[in-house]
């Protein structure tokens, strides 16, 4: 049976994101293939009206998003996060505009670093994990529209910049 999962995503900018793959590389090498490092902004159960969402991202009017991370953080067995630790308010009013609603679920915007649902890496430990710095910020010029068959890495659809 196969499978498709669809969801907005923001990948770290490639100029940014070489030290934090590097991490992501050692604590989790299966998502590291699946996906770059990104943020969701809105996943599957989201988009059920995809087209409306569409719409909104043609129209989109947001600035850059800027994102503050943290030290990383250990969830659900073996995986790690980044937290974002200043900017969730713009994050929020992004994802209450291209949902249309203000009632949506509240969703904390991180970067993972190792998924608890792949098998544990050799090299997950909190050394590597904390080997990040504890703050820095990022600026994610772009929206992805991005689709995975089955369990195959995710595939970008279509990009959307913030103006």
């Amino acid at each position: 049976m196969s499978t498709s999962r669809l969801q907005l995503s923001m990948y770290v900018p490639p100029a940014s994101a070489c030290f934090i793959e590097h991490t992501r590389q050692q604590l989790d090498p299966v998502q590291h293939r699946l996906i770059p490092a990104h943020i969701t902004l809105c996943r599957e159960s989201e988009l059920a009206a995809i087209e409306d969402v569409k719409q909104r991202l043609r129209k989109l009017s947001f600035p850059p998003l800027t994102l503050q991370f943290g030290k990383a953080e250990a969830f659900f067995e073996h995986g790690w996060l980044l937290p974002c630790i200043a900017g969730q308010p713009m994050f929020r009013a992004l994802r209450e505009y291209l949902l249309a609603s203000t009632a949506i679920h509240e969703q904390q915007a991180h970067i993972t670093l190792a998924h608890p649902r792949n098998p544990k890496s050799p090299s997950n430990c909190l050394a590597n994990a904390t080997a990040l710095p504890e703050r820095f910020e990022l600026t994610f010029p772009t929206i992805n529209l991005i689709r995975q068959e089955n369990a195959q890495p995710w595939q970008v659809l279509e990009h959307y910049s913030l103006t």
